[in-house]
């Protein structure tokens, strides 16, 4: 069964599996762990990755600080659809929030992968709702099994307007 992140009582060992070998094998919870762990300078900087800012920007919802230059070259592109202009432009690797892990030399399970990407999908909606409530976004997010952890994806768009 896939962990959930608003799952209270899940597990970890599963996707951290540092997590059992703390304290003599005893184990740690996550709460405990990040405790010890945790740094305030990677905390700030991954909440820009969990509460980022959007902005609309003629008729379109895009992450804050997108480029102008990008964006016309997309608009040209896609022929002024909209709707694909920001779900290329605000669309991001899930693997890519994780190369620190890669510098490292220890790559991320696709469960890791998913499970980020899913607390991001809530975040990322929630975000949306209270800053843009007068909009219908949508945030997309790659589920189906890849052979590369690069294929899974997370986006934003506006959901297509019905008259």
């Amino acid at each position: 069964m896939p962990i959930m992140s608003g799952d209270r009582d899940t597990t970890f060992d599963a996707i951290i599996p540092e997590l059992p070998h703390w304290n003599n094998g005893a184990g740690i919870s996550i709460d405990d762990w990040i405790g010890c762990i945790g740094r305030h300078d990677h905390a700030i900087g991954y909440s820009r990755v969990f509460w980022p800012g959007f902005v609309l920007h003629d008729g379109c919802l895009l992450r804050a600080g997108f480029s102008k230059d990008s964006f016309d070259g997309f608009m040209n592109q896609h022929g002024g659809n909209r709707r694909a202009v920001e779900a290329v432009m605000n669309h991001q690797h899930l693997a890519d929030m994780l190369m620190g892990m890669f510098n490292e030399g220890v790559r991320p399970s696709r469960e890791q992968v998913l499970y980020l990407g899913r607390v991001l999908r809530e975040m990322w909606l929630a975000k949306l709702q209270r800053d843009f409530p007068q909009l219908e976004a949508v945030v997309s997010l790659t589920e189906e099994f890849q052979d590369d952890l690069n294929g899974y994806e997370i986006t934003v768009f506006q959901a297509e307007r019905t008259a």
